[in-house]
């Protein structure tokens, strides 16, 4: 698990990194982001993952227990955009395993938007990258969801 860490910051930095030849748009990425909630099963191990991630990027998490279908469908990502778990930050909906990385850049964007999904469970996104995949990734697109229902790409990882 540390080495899984260890390189998952590594990624963050040279993210980092990018944005600043970008434009230098770096602080908004390292601000410390506004608590967060996820609704899981309690027995969900890819959701632990998950959450240990996001803890170790800087992300403070409370969990719920409780499954997350009620939860998904009360901050309005529709079910067909659904995964495992749900997350609640900085008034965004997140659904799935959706990067650290793109969680920051939603809040310091702060577009008109219910919030960001991952659909399903792509091996390789975080959370689904466990030495259990055997290093397998599978490609994925993180979606934004608009307020009317629909979503567009908001990130492509291949």
């Amino acid at each position: 698990m540390p080495t899984r860490i260890t390189r998952r910051r590594l990624l963050t930095l040279s993210g980092a990194a990018a944005l600043l030849v970008a434009g230098g748009r770096a602080a908004a990425s390292t601000a410390k982001p506004p608590p967060m909630q996820v609704w899981k099963s309690p027995t969900c191990g890819c959701c632990n993952d998950w959450i240990t991630i996001l803890q170790a990027e800087g992300f403070s998490v409370k969990t719920i227990d409780e499954g997350n279908t009620a939860a998904r469908q009360r901050l309005g990502i529709p079910a067909k955009l659904g995964s495992c778990h749900t997350a609640l930050v900085g008034g965004y909906a997140i659904e799935g395993h959706v990067p650290p990385r793109e969680i920051r850049r939603l809040l310091a964007e702060k577009p008109a938007a219910v919030g960001l999904t991952v659909p399903g469970m792509p091996i390789g996104s975080p959370g689904m990258d466990g030495p259990e995949y055997d290093g397998r990734r599978d490609p994925y697109d993180v979606l934004l969801v608009l307020r009317d229902g629909s979503s567009r790409v908001y990130a492509s990882y291949r």
